[in-house]
């Protein structure tokens, strides 16, 4: 490859047109170039939305569809698919001269990034004046057509009753009433191509977990969890949303932004198996990524054993153990002292980013004698 004039030879055009798209680097600038039927074709490989390698996409016909969250530019001329017109990425001159490849890398048209209506996720994270606000997640997997019994459920409505003698609004939400999809995995594309919203959350509007994202980031104070043991490990739903959340850790990793802050979390852990406390142990490594802060004695659990197998004494149990519904509303109040406690010495200056150092509560050194 030699650059003459602005005009970069990229090789041969035996070469390659035996490639429909790949990424190509023409002196300083990236290219994702592309042949059609031996029509080249050269545009930015940068996408226009959060940078994605457009050479290592696929065609869509005369489009370049970006690999990271599908957004399609003309591989010709970069101008976005039909109704994101006012979309385009740079294009590149491009010739051919006694069996080469030339691309001119000092012709390209001029990117252009129309204005795109932010998601109502990604406004400002803004703590509404009021009291401590608490949600009830329920992470058990029921068939809502023949409801029965649920001990984790059971024990967070009495959290949640509890909260409400203390004056604290609470929402429920149930994970098995909301439709939404696994994660697509685009953190292992890039760090950069999990984004805050969610990407899925982005590009399809019908996707249910923005109810999570938008208690968990903008509304609560308070998350009280709530899992049944399934084979020694939380609920498949809530590993399913946790793998969902890693847009709110990865903002941390990669953009220094902390969206939870000053908040706490609690759980619930029921099970007719035993494991409770490796169970919070997952969930304590978790939650305290994301930012949660937990209060002295953050889960309460029970469990039959591993040699019970007898599920009807487990509800029983659940259901009639005053100690245990007692305890649920004992974890609600930890979690709100502690909730109240962080917002009365929420610190002004921006948190130190996770993993390195925390921040410390203002006055928190205690009174000397």
């Amino acid at each position: 490859m030699h650059e003459t004039d602005n005009w970069v030879d990229l090789g041969a055009v035996a070469e390659l047109q035996g490639i429909e798209l790949q990424s190509i680097r023409a002196g300083t600038v990236e290219i994702a170039f592309s042949c059609v039927d031996g029509a080249f074709g050269a545009i930015s490989n940068a996408c226009n939305h959060v940078g994605g390698p457009l050479g290592d996409g696929r065609l869509d016909g005369s489009f370049v569809v970006c690999p990271w969250h599908q957004w399609k530019f003309h591989r010709v001329t970069g101008i976005g698919e039909p109704g994101y017109e006012n979309d385009r990425v740079p294009s590149y001159p491009v010739k051919v001269e006694d069996g080469r490849v030339l691309v001119n890398i000092a012709g390209a048209t001029k990117r252009q990034r129309a204005p795109h209506e932010l998601h109502p996720l990604a406004r400002k994270v803004v703590r509404e004046p009021g009291p401590v606000r608490v949600v009830g997640l329920s992470t058990t997997v029921m068939d809502e057509a023949n409801p029965r019994y649920s001990g984790s459920d059971d024990l967070l409505a009495s959290a949640l009753k509890a909260a409400e003698g203390k004056g604290c609004p609470t929402k429920l939400i149930r994970l098995n009433a909301l439709n939404f999809h696994a994660c697509r995995g685009y953190y292992s594309k890039s760090a950069r191509a999990c984004t805050w919203p969610c990407s899925i959350t982005q590009m399809d509007a019908q996707d249910e977990l923005d109810v999570v994202y938008e208690a968990m980031v903008h509304w609560s104070d308070v998350i009280l969890m709530a899992t049944p043991i399934r084979w020694g490990a939380a609920s498949s739903l809530y590993f399913k949303m946790a793998e969902r959340l890693n847009c709110v850790q990865n903002q941390v990793t990669t953009h220094n932004r902390v969206l939870l802050k000053n908040k706490v979390a609690g759980f619930i852990i029921v099970g007719g198996q035993d494991n409770v406390q490796g169970v919070a142990g997952q969930l304590l490594n978790f939650f305290g990524e994301l930012g949660f802060h937990m209060p002295q004695f953050p889960f309460i659990g029970h469990s039959r054993g591993w040699t019970a197998e007898d599920m009807e004494q487990n509800v029983s149990v659940v259901k009639s153990s005053r100690e245990l519904h007692e305890g649920a509303g004992a974890l609600a109040g930890r979690c709100i002292d502690l909730a109240l406690r962080l917002l009365e010495t929420a610190p002004t200056e921006k948190l130190a980013r996770g993993g390195r150092k925390a921040h410390a509560l203002k006055d928190a050194r205690p009174p000397k004698s």
